[in-house]
């Protein structure tokens, strides 16, 4: 069983930066990829960026060019860097890990970090 614990959230203001770590511990058979989600209050969990382990990243439209996501293969961490931070950026962050990409592969979410952007 993996845990995943994120740490980094806070207030910031409009145009601010903020850095999201994530380190996976326990028992983890294999980090196929790590990624991470937000949710704002009323709001479903949306997707935001999501790095392979060999490397490959992807991002969510609207923070493309703003964040960047990037791991720590020795430490078994992932990072979101968060610049240019705009109030909708508001909301609770998670990281999810996955094992694999079939559908069956384990996945682990972390309890979240809270991020505010005032204006």
């Amino acid at each position: 069983q993996a845990q995943l614990v994120e740490s980094g959230g806070g207030l910031v203001q409009v145009g601010g930066s903020l850095r999201l770590s994530c380190a996976a511990s326990g028992t983890i058979s294999r980090i196929f990829a790590m990624a991470w989600y937000r949710q704002a209050p009323g709001k479903e969990r949306e997707w935001v960026a999501r790095i392979e382990w060999r490397g490959r990243t992807e991002y969510a439209v609207s923070v493309k060019g703003r964040f960047t996501i990037s791991r720590d293969s020795a430490e078994n961490t992932a990072f979101l860097q968060m610049n240019s931070l705009k109030s909708e950026d508001t909301g609770v962050y998670y990281c999810k890990l996955e094992t694999g990409v079939a559908i069956e592969s384990p996945r682990y979410w972390g309890q979240g970090t809270q991020v505010a952007v005032s204006s």
